[in-house]
């Protein structure tokens, strides 16, 4: 049975959510102005611009596509953009994407706490999206929809560490001179910490609680792959 289109009321907020953050955030990165850049160059990698860039503009790609792919009644009504979408999602998106987020997360100039979570982020994205990818080139596509669905978990995960981010400042600024003794800079890294683990984190436990909440095995097969 083919899901009404208006059965999914979650879509159209999260479209919006997203419409408007990059709208917010691509801009001062296609200027190419390093002034602009919202991530400070760490130390002397002045690699690090041009590939946060262009981390920027394919996860960009893989944002607004992943939109579509997670509505239900576009997957069934459109299968054929819908494979082409997710074509686009996987090969123009996530994996330039994924690849550099794992090199410039390594040198993230907030820390190594931020660094480690951002290569385990960066790793995980790639492997999901890789997984699901496969299983949909072998027609496998309730596993293809299992892994998709973790795949879009951290893609949306750049939003929620936002969120994170508000909440650190927060929480934490208080202890400026007392938890952080006066430092800025552990203030910083603290807050950034923080935001990293919890962005991807916790978007990931719940789609792995929605995967395996009681009475439900999952998403059902599929009639058609996202990506194959």
């Amino acid at each position: 049975m083919r899901t009404k289109w208006y059965r999914r009321p979650w879509v159209a907020p999260f479209a919006f959510v997203v419409v408007a953050f990059v709208a917010f955030s691509l801009p001062p990165y296609l200027s190419l102005d390093r002034a602009q850049s919202r991530v400070p160059q760490p130390g002397d990698h002045t690699w690090h611009y041009p590939a946060l860039v262009g981390h920027v503009v394919f996860g960009a790609i893989a944002l607004t596509t992943c939109v579509v792919q997670v509505w239900p009644w576009f997957r069934q009504r459109f299968p054929v953009a819908h494979r082409r979408i997710g074509r686009a999602y996987v090969l123009a998106g996530v994996l330039p994407a994924g690849v550099l987020a794992v090199a410039v997360g390594s040198v993230s100039p907030f820390g190594p706490n931020t660094q480690v979570s951002n290569v385990l982020m960066g790793l995980l994205w790639l492997a999901f999206t890789v997984a699901g990818y496969r299983a949909a080139r072998r027609r496998r596509f309730a596993d293809h929809r299992r892994w998709m669905i973790r795949s879009f978990a951290l893609t949306a995960s750049i939003i929620s560490n936002r969120l994170w981010t508000a909440v650190g400042v927060i929480v934490l600024s208080p202890g400026l001179e007392t938890t952080f003794g006066g430092s800025e800079v552990a203030l910083t890294q603290a807050i950034a910490g923080l935001s990293a683990w919890a962005g991807w984190v916790i978007p990931l436990l719940v789609a792995e609680w929605w995967l395996q909440r009681p009475g439900k095995r999952g998403p059902r097969p599929a009639a058609q792959p996202v990506s194959a």
